[in-house]
């Protein structure tokens, strides 16, 4: 953690704001200081950006009315993270700061007025010659707040400020104290044994950048307003709206391709069959419309990429589109060894056509215990009351090896193959639905090319016995992968073209996920699993914002965590075992999370 650039010492040359700028060259206090000065030499400063952050916040609360609400900026709260801000800069320029409080890592952008989340904002470079950090120092403003001393002083300047400063010594006094309180608890927050406000800035000043895609997804919004009025990031942004219901009846089967078309006993058994509790996503609605209304087409859209992280339903999506087209589903999961013969088929010894011959009639072990005489007349022909059990188990042995020496002496000497479908291959020749999981793991990129032939009109391939398969109209291939997690590379520009939708799947709504996991687990505690599902969110937030990338917590974690707590009945507990092991391979990143994101929502 980059401690101390948030207040460098070229900051404390700048001119200090009205009405205290008459102090700007007679900045050192050594009267009044913070409770946190523990150093020997008691002193406090008088500090120009911190000054401006407290005189703005004191400007939102109590404004004077000379100010429109665009011009005085907000402050506001997102869960029990961040806390997100709207500065507007004596440049001119609004500075929209999102403060991490777990971690002290900041996000910010510098937008043009009138702003707004369609705007692309400039990089906030923290410098000399630049922006002086008022804007940040105003983002910690809230936390910094919750300190006795801080807020008793702030009230002070504020009822200065109430009476158009006729004590200027005791505004003075009341400055010098805030901007001490809040220095050193920024500059040693790590000793402080407590009131340490973290802070993360670079070294170089340049603070990482809010993209305007992660504004209009609502990656930031706030869920409380503090003060003032948003102009880019908007309040609620954040929550998503329940998906419609699709109910099953009107699904299942409601998407055919071929009305003429009569599936086999064998194949009927594998049409998925979808589970009750499992919410059809409108995305694979709209997969199941696209492929039955443009079947009468010259080109049908037959290829279709699902992308999403881990725990999204890519999977159970692709089985649904199969239960909605009433399609045989087959699969291929993709390793960094896959090559093109594990998708097309493979030429095998024919090892079963052998041992096929050599399955004779042989009496058991059991059969020579009880019954000898039986058991030998099997093997010989003949009956014979006296024979011993040993002489019958000696006789099984050389008739086994007489027959395997005969069998063996009459075949060629050549080794026999045969070739051997794979479910891509058996789904091109009969129709089926097939979901290839996970290409983007394969190592050599050209494999997928080679299907190309397969996904574009002409719809055949060769197959490695030089057959050449045609694949049937029916045939529906769903490519299921997520493009960030370790191991995973860019799929192929070629490959990508040739599919017809391709669907990005994101985290389902709060309530969509409550259901699902309540039905996969069985689960009646619907209140414990709402806020285990508020804590996954939670911390799936965090690693993103912290770029904690060596673990998982998605929606196949919650499923463990419930189906923990439902055996131990503890809701920490059961998530040591789970989430929290799963997250992350470092003990401090876990500490940071368990604190961070399961302990302060789990006190709410």
């Amino acid at each position: 953690m980059a401690i101390g650039n948030l207040i460098p010492s070229w900051s404390f040359g700048r001119n200090l704001p009205s009405p205290f700028e008459d102090y700007t060259d007679n900045n050192i206090r050594t009267d009044v200081y913070s409770k946190y000065c523990i150093q020997p030499n008691k002193r406090s400063t008088l500090h120009a950006s911190t000054l401006r952050a407290i005189l703005a916040y004191m400007e939102l609360e109590s404004p004077d009315g000379t100010k429109s609400p665009e011009e005085l900026g907000a402050l506001g709260s997102q869960g029990n993270n961040f806390t997100i801000a709207e500065y507007p800069s004596r440049t001119g320029k609004l500075h929209v700061i999102v403060y991490n409080r777990i971690n002290g890592k900041f996000f910010a952008g510098s937008y043009t007025r009138p702003a707004d989340a369609e705007s692309d904002p400039e990089k906030y470079l923290m410098k000399e010659t630049e922006n002086s950090g008022a804007a940040l120092l105003f983002a910690l403003l809230p936390t910094a707040m919750a300190d006795d001393e801080f807020n008793e002083h702030y009230q002070t300047l504020k009822k200065c400020r109430d009476d158009g400063y006729a004590d200027m010594e005791e505004a003075v006094k009341a400055a010098a104290v805030l901007c001490d309180n809040l220095y050193r608890r920024i500059r040693y927050t790590k000793s402080l044994s407590t009131g340490g406000i973290p802070n993360d800035i670079p070294s170089s000043g340049t603070v990482q950048k809010i993209t305007p895609l992660s504004v209009q997804k609502g990656t930031y919004a706030p869920t409380t307003t503090i003060l003032g009025t948003f102009q880019v990031i908007k309040p609620g942004a954040a929550i998503k709206k329940a998906a419609a219901f699709i109910s099953q009846s009107d699904f299942i089967g409601k998407y055919i391709l071929s009305e003429s078309r009569t599936l086999t006993p064998q194949e009927e058994l594998t049409v998925p069959r979808l589970e009750s509790w499992y919410i059809i996503p409108t995305e694979i609605k709209r997969i199941c419309e696209h492929a039955k209304l443009t079947t009468s087409t010259v080109s049908p859209m037959r290829n279709f990429l699902l992308r999403g992280p881990a725990g999204t339903g890519k999977t159970e999506g692709a089985k649904a589109i199969a239960a909605g087209l009433h399609l045989p589903y087959r699969c291929i999961t993709c390793s960094a060894n896959t090559e093109i013969f594990d998708l097309l088929g493979q030429i095998l010894p024919d090892v079963d056509g052998k041992l096929s011959t050599l399955q004779s009639e042989y009496p058991t072990f059991q059969d020579i215990t009880l019954d000898p005489a039986t058991a030998y007349q099997k093997l010989t022909g003949t009956y014979d009351e006296n024979v011993t059990e040993d002489t019958v188990y000696q006789k099984l042995i050389d008739t086994i090896f007489e027959e395997m020496h005969q069998h063996y002496k009459d075949q060629s000497s050549h080794q026999k193959f045969k070739y051997v479908d794979t479910p891509l291959v058996e789904a091109i020749r009969y129709g089926y639905l097939v979901e290839l999981q996970e290409p983007t793991v394969i190592a050599n990129p050209g494999v997928l090319v080679r299907l190309n032939s397969l996904l574009d009109r002409c719809s055949s391939v060769f197959l490695p016995n030089g057959e050449i398969v045609s694949r049937h109209p029916d045939t529906t291939i769903i490519v299921t992968t997520n493009n960030d997690y370790a191991g995973c590379k860019q799929m192929n520009q070629s490959v990508i073209s040739r599919m017809n939708l391709v669907i990005d799947l994101e985290e389902p709504d709060e309530e969509t996920l409550i259901q699902r996991v309540l039905g996969i687990t069985g689960c009646t505690d619907k209140k414990s699993v709402r806020t285990m599902a508020r804590i996954i969110k939670a911390v799936s937030e965090y690693c993103r914002e912290n770029l904690i990338t060596d673990g998982c917590c998605g929606v196949r974690e919650l499923v463990s965590w419930v189906q923990s707590y439902m055996v131990c009945g503890d809701i920490r507990e059961a998530a040591r075992y789970t989430i929290l092991s799963s997250v992350s391979a470092d003990a401090e990143s876990r500490a940071e999370i368990e604190t961070g994101c399961l302990d302060s929502i789990l006190a709410a």
